[in-house]
């Protein structure tokens, strides 16, 4: 939460026009799932962002699955570094 204030706060004092906002996943669900997975992760940050009165449509969001993993790891493995949310400013 700290972070996603911080982002809220940069956003309201100017200079920032977008938001982007990016889901995760590890290798635990099939491919499909995790690509929701990710999804709803970004949108439940984007979702607070709004609640800190970032406007909706600054921000950008989507899932990228188990794309871009911070931790490789094989298929099928619960990696709690891998389920996580980017927020760039």
């Amino acid at each position: 939460m700290p972070i996603l204030q911080q982002a809220a706060a940069a956003y309201r004092a100017g200079g920032v026009v977008s938001v982007r906002v990016t889901g995760y996943a590890d290798t635990s669900g099939s491919v499909r799932y995790n690509q929701r997975l990710s999804e709803r992760r970004a949108k439940n940050v984007g979702d607070s962002l709004v609640g800190m009165g970032v406007p909706s449509q600054t921000i950008v969001f989507g899932g990228v699955g188990e794309n871009g993993l911070a931790v490789p790891t094989p298929d099928g493995v619960r990696e709690p570094r891998n389920r996580r949310v980017t927020v760039i400013e």
